[in-house]
């Protein structure tokens, strides 16, 4: 279950819970390599086990047993070893979506549950990839998909290579970046949406660079004199919702 165990081992990770599970099974993104399951659980993926391909193997434990083989109590009894497909160059997964998109762009987001809180936004406002810079973590890390709900496994992402440019891949693509600052020139509320947009976020506290924010244009979202800080998933939440529904209402 310890993550630095499975670095470098081609691509594998850990899935955890009856709902994670489940979306991996239907995962177009990664596929199981196998299930470890409480024996009282056997019962409840019964129709996940059946649709699985024959050769993949299913162990089945006690909760003892399964203890000991995890490390800790894990209540849940149910784990997947998942193993991701290739990951696409960013160019190449934003060359193929519709003239129509939204993608978002993240930069710097090393917390767990942040990432999962930001795929799992991302699935329900209907964004169509995300892009992670080098500073990012692991989407697929077993906390960041288990907060995700599942989301990490149906969102499509990519990783910036060593020496890209940002901006100049987004804006090479045709989307307008919006970057996320608050000390953004214009008002989220006021801010129409293209039809390729690409919302750009940076972690709490240290937020986007300025070398980025001096080239892109800035959004802000208006709050209660005295406080200027959200967190970077509820961040994404309010502007994604905007750019999903309202902005395309008033277009």
């Amino acid at each position: 279950m310890r993550e630095r165990d499975l670095v470098g081992r081609q691509g594998l990770f850990v899935a955890e819970g009856e709902v994670v599970v489940r979306v991996l099974a239907r995962s177009p993104l990664a596929r199981p390599q196998s299930l470890l399951l409480a024996q009282k659980r056997v019962a409840a993926l019964g129709d996940v086990i059946a649709a699985l391909p024959g050769e993949t193997p299913v162990y089945a434990a006690s909760q003892a047993v399964m203890d000991a083989v995890v490390g800790f109590p894990i209540h849940r009894g149910i784990l997947a070893l998942g193993r991701r497909t290739a990951e696409p160059a960013p160019e190449d997964l934003l060359a193929g979506l519709a003239d129509e998109a939204l993608v978002l762009v993240l930069s710097g987001i090393a917390n767990h549950d942040n990432m999962g809180g930001l795929f799992r936004n991302a699935a329900a406002f209907g964004v169509d990839a995300v892009i992670l810079d080098r500073a990012c973590c692991d989407p697929l890390y077993r906390k960041a998909i288990r907060v995700s709900v599942g989301a990490a496994l149906l969102k499509p992402f990519a990783r910036l290579g060593p020496e890209q440019d940002l901006l100049q891949l987004l804006e090479g693509q045709g989307f307008e970046p919006l970057a996320l600052s608050p000390s953004g020139a214009a008002i989220l509320a006021e801010t129409p949406r293209a039809k390729r947009a690409a919302v750009v976020l940076g972690a709490e506290g240290p937020g986007l660079s300025k070398a980025l924010l001096d080239r892109a244009k800035t959004v802000r979202i208006p709050m209660a004199d005295g406080f200027d800080s959200l967190n970077v998933a509820v961040t994404a939440g309010v502007v994604l919702h905007h750019l999903a529904f309202a902005a395309r209402r008033e277009s």
